[in-house]
């Protein structure tokens, strides 16, 4: 399942606030903790408790300090500790929004515990990744995990598990690529190479296991970074100020190190996000999830280097959404289904010594709350832009199967199924139904 990255790039920025350290420890018997994780649309969730609340956080690489933004379900029992308002600034040119700057939490992972942990609070609507997801997702962390362990992240076994840095010993591996890290504001940077147009590039990629992209890069002609002729315009994510738009294309190669992956999908941003986002000016681009998941990493910002090793997902090809649509999560609708029950009474005639078989039907209506999924974009001259379906639309059917009785992702990988399959919806628009047919076509076909 692919769906673009929500973007909240400015709101790293509030490292600046935590200038005291508090540390994350597991106990001295302790030599590693395992944390399985879910893996939805190329980024990893995680559960944590913060003081005492279980709660689900995305684990991003470059965030500084833990920020919740929908913790309506623990709201009657999450305590957020020592807060101070303040005011934060969202991408593009809105205005500022409210948020607190919360202090001394307790948070655990697994065995870890930090019992001085900083935390930002936002209440904005707009900052919730679970529309795009499909799951509760109450929050992210990142920095201050990654700061205290050497980390490994085992995509292809769906787990991170911690190490204290004092008593890990790397292991002799001639099938991995250690690169060195650097870092600015908190985020960690790497070096790779792209193959674009038959020409090798040097980049500097922001490392963001929070991004579900396959590759992003900043147009720059005196770099070699530009876009060929076949490329489409597209939705990127959504941010405080709106949304995000972009092209897309793939390039002929990126090479890490010994590592070469084959024609990866990239995202060339508009210049106002590449104007919000490049704080670095060094930066060329990000490396996020679709490309991080091809491998198992080992993390290590103590002495500022990753491990690559490459996993059973590494030659999996790169596909594009062939319909034009954005979907999300939208909250749920009651739903009235109908059992019909058919059950046969036996009757016996005393007079004729007959038996007659009669039915009794009873039809049972059950009433129950089921998901709701929207249109949430429509890329213009795309196949369901054809078609005719419109932003807003309720996805109703799919296929001919109920929406309501599946997941997001089993609705977006319709998407991406190969060119010229039929697509049939049935959605709801101000009230009336109305079906589309339309075929799936490659945008860059």
């Amino acid at each position: 399942m692919r769906i673009p990255k929500i973007f909240i790039y400015i709101l790293f920025t509030l490292s600046f606030y935590a200038k005291a350290q508090s540390n994350y420890k597991l106990n001295d018997n302790i030599k590693s903790q395992k944390i399985e994780f879910e893996l939805i649309n190329n980024v990893i969730l995680i559960p944590i408790e913060v003081n005492g609340v279980a709660l689900k956080f995305l684990l991003d690489t470059g965030v500084s300090k833990p920020i919740i933004f929908n913790f309506i379900k623990g709201s009657d029992s999450l305590k957020i500790l020592n807060s101070e308002k303040i005011k934060i600034k969202g991408l593009g040119d809105g205005d500022y929004i409210d948020a607190l700057r919360s202090s001394h939490n307790n948070f655990k992972i697994g065995e870890a515990i930090n019992t001085d942990q900083t935390l930002f609070a936002v209440f904005d609507s707009r900052i919730n990744l679970a529309p795009k997801l499909g799951t509760p997702i109450d929050g992210i962390i990142g920095y201050d995990i990654f700061k205290d362990f050497i980390v490994e992240i085992n995509y292809a076994s769906r787990y991170i598990r911690l190490y204290n840095p004092t008593r890990y010993k790397y292991k002799k591996c001639n099938r991995c690529e250690v690169l060195d890290l650097e870092f600015k504001d908190n985020r960690p940077y790497l070096n790779a190479n792209v193959t674009m147009q038959d020409k090798l590039v040097p980049v500097k990629l922001l490392m963001d296991s929070g991004g579900s992209d396959a590759l992003w890069l900043f147009e720059d002609k005196t770099k070699g970074l530009v876009l060929s002729d076949k490329y489409f315009e597209d939705f990127l994510g959504s941010g405080l100020s709106g949304d995000v738009y972009g092209k897309r294309t793939k390039i002929e190669a990126l090479n890490i190190n010994q590592f070469t992956i084959n024609k990866p999908k990239v995202a060339f941003p508009d210049s106002v996000m590449v104007n919000a986002v490049k704080k670095f000016k060094d930066r060329d681009g990000t490396i996020g999830g679709e490309i991080l998941k091809r491998f198992n990493l080992i993390v290590d910002y103590t002495n500022a280097k990753i491990t690559f090793k490459k996993n059973s997902s590494f030659n999996n090809a790169f596909s594009y959404n062939k319909s034009g649509l954005q979907v999300e999560h939208d909250g749920v609708r009651v739903v009235m289904e109908i059992n019909v029950e058919e059950n046969n009474a036996h009757i016996r005639s005393e007079k004729s010594n007959t038996l007659s078989v009669n039915s009794i039907v009873k039809t049972n209506r059950d009433f129950s709350l089921k998901p709701t999924f929207v249109i949430h974009n429509v890329v213009k001259n795309s196949p369901a832009y054809w078609a005719g379906v419109q932003k807003g639309d309720v996805i109703l059917s799919i296929n001919s199967k109920n929406a309501f009785d599946l997941k997001l992702n089993q609705i977006v990988n319709h998407f991406y199924k190969k060119s010229g399959t039929k697509i049939k919806l049935l959605v709801a628009r101000h009230g009336y139904e109305k079906a589309f047919e339309f075929r799936l076509k490659s945008p860059v076909e």
